[in-house]
């Protein structure tokens, strides 16, 4: 539930948020998720937390990032850490969690709403917290993929769940054709 006139701030859990909207089979439109948003509530800020990798010559997600900092997004990003795990295996980490959750606490006492795109079970101390400071807590998220995208335990805590699959009709659009991936010739001669 919404009024119109509560102080409203999103906080988007970026990597949760892309599996979650992609295990439903579309993208996220972030103007019109913007808007919708503007429409509920006065919105104060729409945090976007990322991590990037720094070392890449092209980074699938830079157009985005670029794109939601000149469109009313606060972004907050840092450099991914590659590591190579026990099996060898490549393997990239860039949790946001941290800074999420510092900027939520800060913002506390100037919003009356906040509305969190994930379904990491880590931020339920996190909403708990917000609601002893009197804001209400919303999570989007999922329960129609397969497995769910959100904690069982997060779900409880929230004041109010929304599914993100009952919001594809006004955020999504149909998923992008991924590029196709170039030879290996032609890969290699640059």
């Amino acid at each position: 539930m919404f009024y119109k006139d509560e102080r409203l701030a999103l906080f988007i859990d970026g990597s949760n948020l892309y599996a979650a909207a992609k295990a439903l089979g579309f993208d996220i439109d972030y103007k019109l998720l913007r808007q919708e948003f503007m429409r509920r509530g006065k919105l104060l800020r729409a945090f976007y937390y990322t991590a990037l990798l720094e070392n890449e010559e092209y980074s699938p997600i830079r157009p985005l990032v670029d794109w939601l900092n000149y469109n009313g997004f606060s972004m907050v990003t840092k450099p991914a850490k590659e590591y190579t795990d026990s099996m060898g295996r490549r393997k990239v980490k860039g949790n946001m969690d941290i800074e999420l959750a510092v900027d939520a606490m800060e913002l506390a006492p100037r919003v009356d709403h906040i509305v969190l795109f994930s379904g990491d079970g880590d931020f339920r101390p996190l909403i708990e917290s917000l609601q002893r400071q009197g804001v209400r807590v919303s999570v989007v998220s999922t329960i129609r993929s397969q497995p769910p995208m959100i904690s069982d335990d997060l779900r409880r805590q929230a004041d109010n769940f929304i599914e993100l699959d009952e919001l594809r009709d006004v955020i999504g659009r149909p998923p992008r054709e991924e590029a196709a991936p170039r030879p290996a010739a032609l890969a290699s001669e640059q």
